[in-house]
């Protein structure tokens, strides 16, 4: 896939487009990005998808706490990749092109710059200057620069209509098996493994810190997971803390921690990508260590018999 980062020397024949912010790359996106490489085919031509960074939210709201990002740009990229989209273009969201109409945006960046030849949107897709862009409005200027126009019809699952915002609200709740349903794979957590204050280890439970790739990024909420971890292309199961750690640390701090199974290397400074199965439960504060040390083998116990047969 070429990734193009702005509008520069892009050179595409026959791009057939989609646009949005495709935060997650869930279901129902990949329905509409189903349908485009298949349009491109139709026109001989090569699949764009067109996205913006940062998370557009962020600048149009700066007071609000914006949206936990489902993706990274770089999880988005590798995403799309393996979808068979042929062309990214990501556009760096600033108030300039959040100012920019629905007609400047069709002219300036689809025609002048991408030089479309076809474009597909979803059921619902507004852009331009206050989101003032729509379907009805993209016909009249589909009609004025030639390019072919489709409109995808509404994805549903079960009758429910997957978005990014209830997979957000999914994973807030820690129904990660849910979310994991919405999205057609498992939701994961990337980053470095700093040093922590080795509280794990002590207890027999040593844990690789995370520091996240993005801090951007939306965590499930608070408890202990069963984890699938890759780390130096080797895959192992464990078990994923978030939390305060109550019963061992007063700090206030919040950490990221996985205890991998059957396993004891230093991967300090290594990358880690954390996949998400299941919650087992909630944060829990302990009356002594020896309750926690009981609680956190059952906990692994279960998560074994979780991932038993999983690859």
């Amino acid at each position: 896939m070429n990734i193009y980062y702005g509008l520069e020397n892009i050179n595409i024949h026959n791009a057939v487009a989609t646009i949005g912010s495709f935060d997650g790359v869930h279901k129902g996106h990949r329905s509409v990005l189903e349908n485009l490489t298949k349009l491109a085919k139709k026109f001989d031509g090569n699949s764009v998808v067109i996205t913006f960074y940062p998370h557009p939210r962020e600048i149009l709201y700066p007071n609000e706490r914006p949206p936990g990002l489902l993706n990274t740009l770089k999880e988005k990229e590798i995403h799309l990749s393996s979808l068979g989209i042929d062309n990214l273009v990501v556009l760096k969201f600033s108030r300039e092109l959040s100012n920019l109409t629905y007609k400047e945006f069709v002219s300036k960046i689809l025609i002048d710059s991408i030089g479309i030849k076809a474009l597909v949107v979803g059921y619902d897709h507004r852009f331009g200057k206050n989101r003032e862009g729509d379907f009805n409005s993209l016909k009249l200027l589909s009609k004025k620069y030639g390019f072919y126009l489709e409109q995808e019809q509404v994805y549903e699952e079960q009758k429910i209509n997957i978005s990014s915002t209830k997979i957000r609200n999914a994973i807030i709740q820690g129904n990660i098996k849910l979310a994991n349903n919405f999205l057609g794979y498992n939701y994961s957590i990337s980053g470095v493994v700093i040093k922590g204050r080795a509280l794990g280890r002590k207890l027999g439970f040593p844990t690789a810190n995370i520091n996240l790739e993005d801090h951007r990024k939306l965590l499930p909420s608070v408890g202990v997971y069963a984890v699938k971890v890759e780390v130096d292309n080797h895959r192992y199961d464990g078990m994923l803390n978030i939390g305060y750690r109550p019963t061992v640390s007063h700090s206030g701090i919040m950490s990221l921690e996985v205890n991998i199974f059957n396993f004891d290397e230093d991967i300090y400074d290594h990358n880690i990508e954390v996949f998400v199965f299941d919650r087992i439960r909630g944060e829990k504060r302990f009356s002594g260590v020896t309750d926690l040390i009981n609680e956190l083998k059952n906990d692994r116990d279960i998560i074994r018999g979780l991932l038993l047969g999983i690859d």
